[in-house]
């Protein structure tokens, strides 16, 4: 075989393959790859779904919130062994983001398909049902198998994340600062700020350790996973500005404007989920 293909081999195992394999965590390859592959994904779902006709509105974005929860909770079994080789390299990273999306499509089209028999006037709100179904039975699925060992976690990390999100809130709109009172914009900080105080009680007081690249570089840097409450902070914030200050234009400005807020929504409320119920379950 020709050695250059050895190296490619090896390269792919090693920073792809392995990852997925061990569960390892991710490194700056893979990191970066899947990050390419999620700005690729983002833009076909907004196309798909403007193709369905689909509007993204804040209803919209709260009808996803019980997938958010089932697909955190579905990664979780896969966290506590439920699932054997191979069928559990379906569920880690990027592979169960290909999954839940599939099943998330496949509901979005049976509640449109029951809303256009006219016994439901909104087709979110099956929609929404069917994402809640799914996650208690996921819930159901771990308290068969495990016990919640540390019931006192939901509680903390609930109460840290909306503690400080109320603070920014409050601080934001005593300073007149307008965008704290879009819900989408709260939605954002408040979930953000879930990941963050999940971070800081896995990582300072129970000991895990943090498995994404940038944020494990600074756990270590700083000796402590508080680092991630400016980090969040200090992206989010702007990010947040940015978004409500550009895109204005027109209507198809502000959907688009709605459809980020959601990924950015997603991307903090999914690991947010994950670890809590991960560790209340003591996996």
């Amino acid at each position: 075989m020709c050695p250059y293909v050895d190296k490619i081999l090896e390269f792919v195992n090693r920073y792809y393959l392995e990852p997925i394999f061990q569960d390892s965590g991710y490194n700056v390859v893979n990191t970066l790859t899947w990050a390419l592959i999620l700005g690729i994904c983002v833009f076909a779902v907004a196309w798909l779904l403007e193709k369905w006709n689909v509007e993204v509105d804040d209803k919209f974005v709260f009808s996803i919130v019980p997938f958010i929860l089932a697909g955190s909770s579905l990664r979780v079994i896969e966290d506590a062994g439920v699932f054997e080789a191979p069928l559990s390299y379906l569920f880690i990273t990027p592979n169960i983001y290909f999954f839940v999306f599939m099943v998330t499509v496949f509901c979005l089209l049976l509640s449109r398909l029951i809303a256009s028999s006219e016994k439901v006037s909104d087709w979110k709100v099956p929609f929404a049902l069917l994402g809640l179904c799914w996650f208690v039975i996921n819930i159901i699925t771990l308290l068969i198998v495990e016990d919640i060992t540390r019931p006192f976690i939901l509680v903390a990390i609930v109460s840290l994340g909306t503690v400080l999100a109320g603070a920014i809130y409050l601080a934001f709109d005593k300073a007149g600062v307008s965008f704290v009172r879009d819900p989408l914009n709260m939605m954002i900080i408040w979930s953000h700020l879930l990941d963050a105080s999940s971070t800081f009680i896995g990582v300072d007081i129970l000991g895990y350790y943090e498995k994404h690249v940038v944020p494990a570089y600074l756990i270590d840097l700083t000796g402590t996973a508080l680092v991630m409450f400016p980090l969040k902070l200090a992206i989010f914030l702007p990010v947040i500005y940015i978004i409500d200050t550009q895109f204005v234009a027109d209507e198809e400005s502000k959907r688009l404007r709605t459809f980020v807020k959601m990924v950015i929504i997603i991307l903090g409320l999914s690991p947010a989920c994950r670890n809590t119920i991960r560790m209340a379950l003591g996996i």
